[in-house]
């Protein structure tokens, strides 16, 4: 186990405040001006996206694509966040935030940062539906906790290139999860790596706690039940997409934990695999 290693990396995690291609004020204001029982206007919430040029064009850019299809061209963000809702432009923040760090670093040639996205909008768009299917969580955060659950992944493959790689070799050799592989590797999976980043750029705990416990939910002290969906999002997307992969075993614990019926599940986490939404998603954003 590489303690020595996983030690050095934690402690530079909180540093990386200052990668994000805008002002972490920015972020922290953000989402206290859109949280829950503040009563900030369209108006504030604009002006203070407004700080920042370079962010505020491209918000308004994605706001305008294809992939949400209004009829009438936005012109400033309040307006953007007025048609869109103010959950959605976070997440467009956030994503132009992670996006930034992948401009800043350099990512190993064979991290496929498509499919990494792919993987994580599918997982948002799960997990949201099974707020819905089982009243757990507001469906708006845990689709972003969705977007956002392996991104320790993102940061040990940007920041730890070689780690990266022999976890990935470790996994395929021994036929273990990603997260098993992890711990097996360095003690630490990668849910605890990413939460460790986002507390960093102050993100509430609603929104950081599922990604910090997605794959040992039942250890977390607050959120669990939100842990608990996001778990089993991720799940099912895995075993859609690896049918004799080492998820597909847990699936059925999983689903009792949440009370859903596991082939209602199966077919919704199919249905978005088989659309374009992801497609759409991953050509506009990245």
């Amino acid at each position: 186990m590489n303690q020595d290693k996983i030690q050095g990396f934690l402690q530079e995690l909180p540093r990386m405040r200052g990668d994000l291609p805008f002002s972490p004020e920015i972020l922290r204001q953000l989402f206290f001006q859109t949280g829950e029982g503040c009563l900030a206007s369209l108006e504030a919430v604009g002006e203070t996206l407004s700080r920042d040029q370079g962010l505020t064009a491209r918000i308004l850019r994605l706001a305008n694509s294809a992939y949400y299809g209004l009829q009438a061209e936005i012109q400033t963000v309040s307006r953007a966040a007025a048609v869109l809702g103010m959950s959605e432009i976070r997440n467009i923040v956030l994503a132009l935030g992670i996006d930034g760090l992948t401009k800043r670093y350099s990512l190993p040639e064979d991290f496929d940062l498509g499919r990494y996205w792919a993987h994580q909008f599918m997982v948002a768009m799960v997990a949201k539906e099974l707020s819905d299917m089982t009243d757990v969580g507001k469906p708006d955060s845990l689709f972003t906790s969705g977007l956002l659950h392996d991104f320790g992944k993102l940061i040990t493959a940007l920041k730890r290139p070689d780690d990266w790689a022999a976890i990935r070799e470790l996994a395929e050799n021994e036929m273990l999860s990603d997260s098993d592989a992890e711990e097996e590797y360095w003690g630490l999976d990668h849910a605890v790596i990413g939460a460790l980043v986002l507390r960093s750029w102050d993100l509430p705990a609603v929104l950081v706690e599922p990604v910090n416990w997605h794959h040992s939910p039942d250890l977390s002290p607050a959120h669990s039940n939100e842990s608990n969906v996001v778990c089993l999002a991720d799940c099912v997307v895995h075993a859609v997409g690896e049918p004799e992969g080492p998820y597909v075993e847990r699936l059925d614990e999983l689903c009792q934990a949440v009370e859903v019926d596991m082939d209602d599940l199966l077919e919704v986490a199919e249905e978005l695999a088989d659309s374009d939404d992801v497609e759409q998603f991953v050509n506009v954003f990245f």
